[in-house]
Formats: structure tokens, C-alpha cells, sequence
């Protein structure tokens, strides 16, 4: 493993499908309600695509991997062609789900506050702290879960103040969903 998630992303997406192909007949089942195949789709094929999902080093590939996957899915049960032009945000509104990305996100930032609470000597946290030595092959580097999570926290205006209050820091990492 090179240290990145693209082989994680893989089986992942490939389980998913696994999953889905078993519950075909009920996630295209025109007499169930789109809402009730939406929360069966998210209970049993997304979890199953974010499965281990909290400590990925997502790239843009990979995410880019996991929604065409989904909408794939969410079209087929939606019986939305592409050649339809149906917007991704309306087959998900009315499926009652959220983008995965999104999911992925707020996953991964509930597992870095995990982590940030933790005691000082905690294997895990010092583990995450923890650099390795020595020189970098040449080019650019791999992305590390800590600048992702950064990054997560950026976007949200988020610090390691916030992450002690629970209900402040679950609002925060929900905006937007």
C-alpha cells in the first residue's frame, strides 16, 4: 500500500455494488416508496461503500470515484437515464439521502474528535501526532489524513477548542447537510 486510499476506495465501491446487485428487486421496486428505497440504500449500500471510511486520505479521484458510483446506483433506482439530465441534487432529494461526500466528511471529522479527546498518552493520539523521519521521495507528496482533516476543518472554520463542546462541535460539522 502506497499510503493513500485509492485501493481502499476500490474494494469499497466494488462492495457497494455487491451490495446493491442483492437488493435490487427492493431498491427498484416501483411499489415501495422512493423515500423507503432511499433509507434502505443508505442503511445497507452506502455504510457499506464508508465502511473504515474515518481514517482515508481521500484525493478528488477517489471522491470523484465514490459519487459517480452513487449516482450510478441512484439513477438506476430513480429509473433516471443520463441521457434524462435529471440534476444529481434532485435524485438524491427525492431518494431522501445525502451526497456521500458530504457523509464521508462529517464521518471523518466525528473520528478527529474522537481522537482530540483523548488522553495525552493515548496510543491513538500520539499515533496521530506521530512523523515519520527521514527524506521524501521526489515529487509531490501523498496527502496524509491530518491535511484532509485540516483542510475539513478549514472549510468549517473549525479548531481543537471546539472539538471539547459535543453539541458546538456536531452543529459545526452538520452545516451544510
Amino acid at each position: 500500500m502506497d499510503g493513500d486510499a485509492d485501493a481502499a476506495v476500490e474494494s469499497r465501491i466494488r462492495i457497494g455494488w455487491n451490495k446493491f446487485r442483492q437488493l435490487v428487486p427492493f431498491l427498484t421496486n416501483r411499489d415501495i416508496s422512493l423515500m423507503r428505497r432511499g433509507r434502505l440504500y443508505s442503511s445497507c449500500v452506502q455504510s457499506s461503500m464508508l465502511h473504515g471510511r474515518d481514517t482515508w486520505p481521500v484525493r478528488k479521484e477517489n471522491e470523484v470515484a465514490l459519487q459517480r458510483a452513487e449516482m450510478r446506483m441512484v439513477g438506476w433506482m430513480c429509473n433516471v437515464k443520463v441521457t434524462d439530465r435529471v440534476p444529481d441534487m434532485e435524485l438524491r432529494q427525492r431518494l431522501g439521502i445525502d451526497d456521500i461526500i458530504l457523509i464521508l466528511q462529517q464521518n471523518r471529522m466525528r473520528w478527529y474528535r474522537h481522537v482530540l479527546r483523548k488522553e495525552d498518552n493515548d496510543w491513538l493520539k500520539r499515533c496521530m501526532g506521530y512523523e515519520v523521519e527521514g527524506s521524501r521521495p521526489r515529487g509531490r507528496p501523498k496527502r496524509t489524513w491530518r491535511e484532509v482533516v485540516q483542510k475539513d476543518c478549514q472549510a468549517r472554520n473549525l479548531n481543537r477548542e471546539d472539538a471539547m463542546d459535543r453539541s458546538r462541535w456536531n452543529k459545526l460539522i452538520n452545516i451544510g447537510w
